[in-house]
């Protein structure tokens, strides 16, 4: 007895020690993983919301997440032991971009005109097909390139709306969230709900439906919309996207509404004329993309209704004449008429610059060519009132440039078109967080929220373009790239 009691006491010894131990390993493993505190420094800081900016200014981050902000000598003090210092010198800190519109999983190259010219939708469509027939693996590799070519432009956040297939951009979100890839917080809203009419038309048959559905869900009907958002909801999307268009009917929008609602997502919907606007607003939409063809009745209703409008830039410009150079694309009739376009356009934005500035009243849009009509409408949604963010409804190759250079040259043009330059940086920052719900987490500068941040060598509200040389990034308290000269670190 005395023997076994011995034995028994000598194995409890042994478990508490090696309980003991495995307890100092977890601990100083949990040490080890997590970062040290980081203060940064910046001459600069400016703060989207109120336009304020904050001169010799300090942020201290701790686990990921901004734990002070404020001048260097109040944040100084509070400083722990063992904590980086990140003096960025003169620079202006901003709050990480966010691009609420964006494709990842695409980047198409603009097909020759006479191609183009088969096709419904020619300059999209080819590539979309292409796209849609490739392999998942693949597109999930470009996506991840895609991705990473964003953050290091500094954009820390986007809202990948459609055209990644079943699950590329669900599944590229969670190997990031997991750290097994390095890109921006990804809002996913796998595949698009449309009605048999949009995008791709007149496919064989015999393969329409197997090809259709590797990229859409289908819009018949009420029951099928709530059907194809629970399928989106199976995915374990963000947001869900709606193509909307003249066949899409407001019985069909109200249940997609309904359904997504009741799962806690909001819906952004495509809606680009009239019809397809007043649609999205009658069903209830959380914000509608594009808007090309708003009438200042339905922004007003819109802006009652608490409904963001997206502006989406894309092809305002030279854009479509610099993806065309790329290419072979352009013959010798299509690029002088393009290059044409391109300087009567800078022109006619002179030109309306200097009558508004007049007092001039709104030209009427809808004779007015595509750049004129946008600088009429980023004038008309500002005079609106209704909330406006932001995206860059990046999917295309863009020559010479990687994709986040691609998309962060797209919010500049909204000041080329008469947006205020603070209103510009708004867009993507803090009215973008709250058009996707996150205004918690993102979007500014603020203790509680994740340590996004950038930084930008001069003023970006009185040099807007100051946005295509981000020389900083940061999100999660982790630097993805730092250009700037530190003066101390430790």
């Amino acid at each position: 007895m005395i023997l076994m009691h011995l034995i028994r006491k000598e194995r409890m010894n042994v478990s508490l020690i090696f309980s003991f131990a495995v307890g100092i390993f977890a601990a100083t493993q949990l040490a080890a993983q997590s970062p040290s505190p980081i203060l940064i420094k910046a001459g600069r800081l400016l703060d989207p919301r109120s336009g304020n900016v904050l001169s010799s200014a300090a942020v201290l981050i701790e686990n990921g997440k901004i734990k002070e902000v404020g001048p260097v000598s109040q944040v100084q003090p509070h400083v722990p032991a063992g904590a980086k210092t990140i003096d960025l010198g003169s620079a202006t800190l901003l709050p990480g971009l966010i691009d609420s519109h964006t494709h990842l999983l695409i980047d198409p190259i603009a097909p020759a005109e006479a191609e183009r010219a088969r096709h419904y939708n020619g300059s999209f469509a080819p590539a979309l097909l292409l796209a849609i027939v490739e392999s998942p693996s693949k597109r999930v590799f470009l996506g991840e390139q895609m991705a990473r070519e964003d953050l290091e432009s500094g954009i820390t956040t986007v809202r990948n709306l459609g055209h990644s297939g079943i699950d590329g951009d669900t599944e590229l979100r969670d190997a990031i969230n997991a750290g097994r890839t390095v890109g921006p917080r990804i809002l996913a809203s796998a595949r698009k709900l449309i009605t048999r009419s949009s995008y791709v038309q007149s496919l064989n048959p015999a393969l329409a439906e197997a090809i259709l559905q590797q990229e859409f869900l289908l819009i018949d009907g009420a029951d099928r919309a709530r059907q194809a958002v629970r399928e989106n909801e199976f995915q374990n999307v963000d947001v869900i996207k709606v193509t909307a268009d003249e066949n899409l009917t407001v019985p069909e929008l109200v249940a997609v509404v309904e359904e997504a609602h009741r799962a806690h997502l909001k819906v952004a919907v495509h809606a680009v004329d009239k019809h397809s606007i007043q649609t999205a607003i009658d069903a209830g939409a959380d914000s509608i993309e594009h808007g090309n063809e708003a009438t200042d009745a339905q922004l007003k209703q819109m802006r009652d209704k608490g409904i963001f409008f997206d502006f989406t830039p894309t092809s305002y410009g030279d854009f479509f004449t610099k993806i065309f150079e790329g290419t072979i694309a352009m013959s010798l009739k299509l690029r002088p008429e393009r290059l044409g376009s391109d300087k009567r356009t800078k022109q006619r934005y002179s030109d309306l610059a200097q009558q508004l500035l007049k007092g001039a009243p709104f030209p009427d849009a809808s004779a007015e060519p595509y750049d004129r009509q946008y600088d009429n409408l980023v004038q008309r949604v500002m005079k609106s009132g209704v909330k406006f963010a932001a995206g860059s409804d990046m999917g295309w190759f863009y020559p010479g440039k990687t994709r986040g250079q691609a998309s962060v040259s797209r919010f500049p043009t909204l000041h080329e078109a008469g947006m205020p330059s603070l209103d510009v940086i708004r867009a993507i920052t803090t009215n973008a967080a709250e058009m996707l719900g996150w205004q918690d987490r993102i979007g500014s500068i603020e203790a509680g929220k994740f340590a996004d941040l950038i930084a930008v060598a001069g003023d970006p509200v009185a040099d807007i373009s100051e946005l295509e040389r981000v020389r900083f990034v940061m999100k999660d308290g982790k630097v993805i790239r730092n250009d700037f000269q530190e003066k101390d670190s430790k």
